[in-house]
């Protein structure tokens, strides 16, 4: 059976966009019919048998007919060289698309993945920060300005302007005061 020539080249041939589209898709509904079965074959050779991709790659190869209605030669006895060569393509295309992406991973693969578990050290932070909080301004200062900022004693005493026997007195005293507090919350130091 042959495909129905474009209205064009018929004496009323159709005047408005309209007319043309309704037109153009007679012809892909007749080309669906009569080519969708033998490319479906064809398609799954491609595809190696993957029905689902074939019947996409189908679609899609008819889509392009229809974007192409208007320049298909249907004098042609058959259109099926055409379209298996759009359909080839398609499947080409795939290919290279897949190949170009990372592989894709599933769930499984992610929950096997060896994670280090930094919730220890998190919650340390935490109890030593609410720890730090629990003591005097001038202990906490003294600290900050020692340990947390790496500075000497005679760069925090300069720092806070206070004399270095103070600097070193409060270290000294704050750093017992925090083993307590740490002490009272559990943690042993």
């Amino acid at each position: 059976m042959a495909i129905p020539a474009p209205p064009e080249s018929s004496p009323g041939a159709p005047r408005t966009r309209w007319e043309r589209a309704a037109a153009d898709d007679l012809i892909v509904t007749e080309l669906y019919r009569q080519y969708r079965t033998p490319l479906l074959s064809f398609v799954l050779r491609l595809t190696a048998g993957d029905r689902q991709q074939a019947e996409d790659v189908v679609q899609e190869t008819m889509v392009r007919a229809w974007r192409q209605a208007g320049q298909l030669d249907l004098a042609e006895p058959s259109l099926m060289p055409w379209l298996a060569t759009v359909a080839r393509r398609i499947v080409i295309d795939q290919g290279r698309r897949r190949r170009a992406r990372p592989a894709e991973t599933g769930d499984v693969v992610l929950e096997n993945v060896p994670v280090a578990d930094r919730t220890e050290d998190l919650l340390r932070k935490v109890v030593v920060a609410e720890a730090l909080q629990a003591l005097s301004p001038a202990h906490r200062e003294v600290l900050n300005e020692t340990i947390l900022r790496d500075r000497t004693v005679n760069q925090a005493a300069e720092v806070l302007g206070i004399p270095v026997g103070t600097v070193k007195s409060r270290v000294y005293y704050a750093i017992r005061a925090l083993r307590l507090v740490l002490a009272e919350r559990g943690v042993s130091v």
